[in-house]
């Protein structure tokens, strides 16, 4: 499977943004689909996992309430809706693909064998 993450830009603190992953090649729902971030110096963090059937896990305290994952399996496509943004949400996001895809199971970027190349999300005022 080959992924494209996208929808990253300026936005204001308290704003929002709405990343998508787009996928091509296998069906996307043997996948589960896990989206990254990553800052200068600091390891890629695991955000959130939504599975093939569209259960999800949220990895990071720091993003519940405020960022709700998606999927539209027909249109291999996987959503990261992103509200109330921080300037400490200012990262490159990335998405990734494991299989198989009924379990959230990991966050670490070292699990995962596919991914995207990342949209840079920047929350300055």
């Amino acid at each position: 499977v080959q992924l494209q993450a996208s929808g990253g830009g300026l936005v204001q603190p308290g704003g929002s943004l709405r990343l998508s992953c787009a996928a091509t090649g296998y069906a996307l729902e043997y996948y589960t689909i896990n989206w990254f971030r990553q800052v200068p110096g600091k390891e890629r963090e695991g955000l959130v996992c939504i599975t093939g059937d569209g259960s999800t896990t949220y990895w990071a305290d720091s993003v519940k309430g405020r960022f709700t994952v998606s999927r539209d399996n027909a249109k291999k496509t996987v959503s990261l809706q992103m509200n109330s943004l921080k300037p400490e949400d200012t990262a490159v996001y990335y998405c990734a693909a494991v299989s198989p895809g009924n379990l959230c199971t990991s966050r670490s970027a070292a699990a995962m064998p596919y991914w995207g190349k990342g949209t840079l999300v920047t929350v300055s005022s």
